[in-house]
């Protein structure tokens, strides 16, 4: 362990010793955000789903009282360029634990919990400045699918964020190792998921309109 390594970690826990299933196949962990991911999948599809039926029932989407509201600057461009680096970084956390990089993954998964906080945190100020414009959850359908679709992604980076934090702190507190990282893996699988889901909203809310 090099004296940078040691500097930002503290000694390697018994737990990072413990080795992965060697018989092969995916990891529990692993399998369980994969199973849980499917799960969101279908959510998020059902939430897309109404969206799409709500606006080809509509005679003008957005509404033309909103139309200039949701815009993609100053805010919301720039927070979706954060997570999508976001989720580089986090991979970055994930490439440097499998080979024992304990330094590279605590850094990395470090700046991917600031962006994940910072995005929230736009996010915020973005709903506080629709709401100024008259653009609140009780603003008629778009209104309530507009928010009911960005609300439960925020919740979603939420939760995200909040793991990350637990596996910086393990990882801190040296449990993880190219042996054993699986609780790594399964929430780098979940961060992406996030970042992919927002991307898709991004593109209906934003681009498509």
């Amino acid at each position: 362990m090099t004296t940078e390594t040691r500097s930002l970690t503290t000694e390697q826990s018994p737990v990072a010793g413990l080795a992965h299933d060697m018989r092969g196949g995916i990891s529990n962990p692993v399998l369980g955000m994969i199973l849980f991911i499917t799960s969101e999948v279908m959510f998020f599809a059902g939430l897309f789903a109404a969206y799409f039926s709500i606006r080809a029932a509509a005679d003008i989407w957005p509404p033309e009282e909103f139309g200039h509201a949701v815009q993609i600057f100053p805010l919301v461009g720039p927070a979706t360029v954060l997570l999508i680096v976001s989720s580089l970084t986090c991979q970055l956390g994930v490439w440097a634990i499998r080979r024992d990089d304990r330094t590279g993954f605590i850094r990395n998964i470090g700046v991917t919990v600031v962006l994940g906080v910072v995005f929230l945190v736009m996010q915020a100020a973005d709903y506080a400045i629709l709401y100024s414009e008259g653009l609140t959850l009780s603003a008629g359908t778009y209104g309530t699918t507009y928010y009911t679709l960005t609300g439960f992604h925020g919740a979603h980076v939420f939760a995200g964020v909040v793991m990350l934090a637990v596996v910086l702190y393990r990882g801190l507190a040296g449990q993880f190792s190219s042996r054993h990282h699986d609780a790594v893996e399964a929430t780098s699988l979940y961060w992406h998921f996030v970042d992919v889901v927002w991307i898709a909203l991004f593109a209906t809310l934003y681009i498509l309109r």
